[in-house]
């Protein structure tokens, strides 16, 4: 019996995918063989020793202690897709708020108090020059970050009749055949950016991005510029754009992360974090992760790892080991070695390694014993070794 932490709320949808009969889930679970969560903040939390995997039910992991998790030779597996659509769907609304001035005239609309309709038709007619917008074809859009998010952005924004022009120098195969033959490959996030009528970004939040777009980017791009950013708090400059609205180099800013400094501000558009927040987007996560980490528990696969590499075999032979170690010359070498002094064939092997961390899945023709978990544990580099 497996037993799963749940640190939030997660869909039930989800959850079902782990069998009652093999899986113990609750919110108060003890000694948790893996930890299901979305948004609860791991990092001051004391991760007990028996967790093996832990499941983010949505994209971003800033939340969770990754590196730490990598140095203990646990995966954290996400959801990167499950909540592509819901993205993509605010975005558009994003766009269609800033061109055509809907927040305002909304707020114009709702604050008349005519008790007669004649007056209040007068103004309504009166009012409404004050909003008149533009449409989006024809209008450049920059996606910056063409994952499973922003490949849909672009897509959408091409149909939508906008030039699309993305930026992403590490795009997977698989994104790249899924983005419209029509969206123009930037070589440059600069490229991109001075491109734009429209930006939306789509990447995760680390140094390398933290305030991705900032004044020096800002400056060099088109005057009344709409800028979004429903991926992450930190990858736009709060302070930079708030001084390009005041200029009119920035014309509206669409943020699904409010703070003090963007409360109240013209030009503002702020969203409570809407961005995944569907009923639809929830299970579909809760689904994915679910599926991943019991997949991990019971079979040793990995996908949509954030830290370990992807790896899949089919099971045979008897019994299967999963070792995780650093990534060091000759690991192979002395995992097959203990397993060759011990008398036990391989059937399947396979092994791969991302950044410093490299895990093996082994199927061997009959059971090991606690000696040789002992002395695979034991080799030098190995973080852990489990018999599946």
């Amino acid at each position: 019996m497996f037993k799963v932490l749940t640190l939030n709320n997660i869909s039930d949808k989800g959850l079902s995918r782990l069998p009652a009969d093999q899986y113990a889930v609750a919110d108060d679970t003890q000694d948790p063989d893996a930890i299901i969560l979305r948004s609860y903040k791991m990092h001051d939390m004391d991760i007990p020793a028996s967790v093996k995997a832990i499941g983010r039910a949505g994209a971003g992991v800033n939340n969770i202690p990754v590196d730490k998790m990598s140095e203990q030779g646990i995966p954290v597996f996400n959801a990167p897709g499950a909540n592509a659509n819901a993205v993509k769907e605010l975005v558009i609304v994003g766009m269609l708020l800033a061109a055509r001035n809907i927040c305002d005239a909304w707020d114009y609309t709702r604050n008349l108090n005519e008790p007669e309709d004649d007056k209040l038709n007068k103004e309504v007619e009166a009012g409404k020059k004050k909003f008149a917008g533009y449409e989006l074809p024809g209008r450049t859009l920059a996606v910056i970050g063409l994952g499973a998010i922003g490949v849909r952005v672009a897509n959408a924004a091409e149909a939508l009749g906008m030039n699309v022009i993305g930026y992403d120098p590490v795009i997977t195969v698989e994104n790249a055949w899924r983005l419209s033959a029509g969206v123009k490959k930037a070589a440059t996030v600069e490229e991109a950016l001075n491109a734009a009528d429209f930006v939306t970004f789509h990447v995760p939040l680390i140094e390398p991005t933290r305030n991705m777009l900032n004044a020096e980017r800002l400056a060099d791009m088109k005057d009344g510029v709409v800028v979004m950013n429903l991926a992450r708090g930190g990858i736009v400059d709060d302070a930079a754009v708030l001084d390009g609205l005041a200029s009119g180099k920035v014309s509206r800013y669409v943020s699904d992360f409010p703070s003090n400094q963007l409360q109240g501000k013209e030009g503002v558009i702020a969203l409570p974090h809407l961005g995944a927040s569907t009923g639809e987007a929830e299970e579909n996560c809760a689904i994915m992760v679910a599926e991943q980490v019991k997949d991990y528990l019971e079979n040793g696969n990995i996908v949509n790892s954030v830290n370990f590499p992807q790896v899949q075999l089919p099971r045979a032979g008897e019994q299967r080991l999963a070792v995780s170690n650093l990534n060091r010359p000759d690991m192979v070498g002395q995992i097959s070695h203990v397993l060759g002094d011990a008398g036990l064939n391989i059937f399947h092997m396979v092994n791969e390694s991302r950044g410093d961390v490299a895990y093996t899945l082994v199927d061997i023709d009959s059971q090991a014993d606690d000696s040789v978990i002992e002395k695979l544990s034991a080799i030098d580099g190995v973080l852990n070794v489990r018999a599946l």
